[in-house]
């Protein structure tokens, strides 16, 4: 901000930044479940190890966690006064 950025630039940044690296281990967390699927055929009742509603969920759900994760400090980095962050 202290070069000119904008509050919602900030915001885009620091969500796009989060939200890559959620990203990242959310495609290797499906990939090694995929593959775990026949460890955990024997344990599941009443679906298919590799059910890809479940899958669709649980990576709709990550999403939306580490959204929400991001989104808190990307909001108190919008408010920080750069004069402030400059000065310490």
């Amino acid at each position: 901000m202290a070069l000119g950025a904008q509050q919602t630039d900030v915001l885009q940044m620091v969500l796009r930044q989060g939200l890559v690296l959620a990203g990242f281990g959310i495609a290797i967390g499906a990939a090694a479940a995929l593959a775990a699927t026949r460890l955990l055929a024997s344990l599941l009742f009443g679906i298919s190890p590799s059910d890809p509603l479940t899958f669709a969920s649980v990576v709709g759900l990550l999403i939306a966690v580490a959204l929400s994760a991001c989104y808190v400090p990307a909001r108190n980095a919008m408010k920080v006064d750069p004069m402030v962050a400059l000065s310490d």
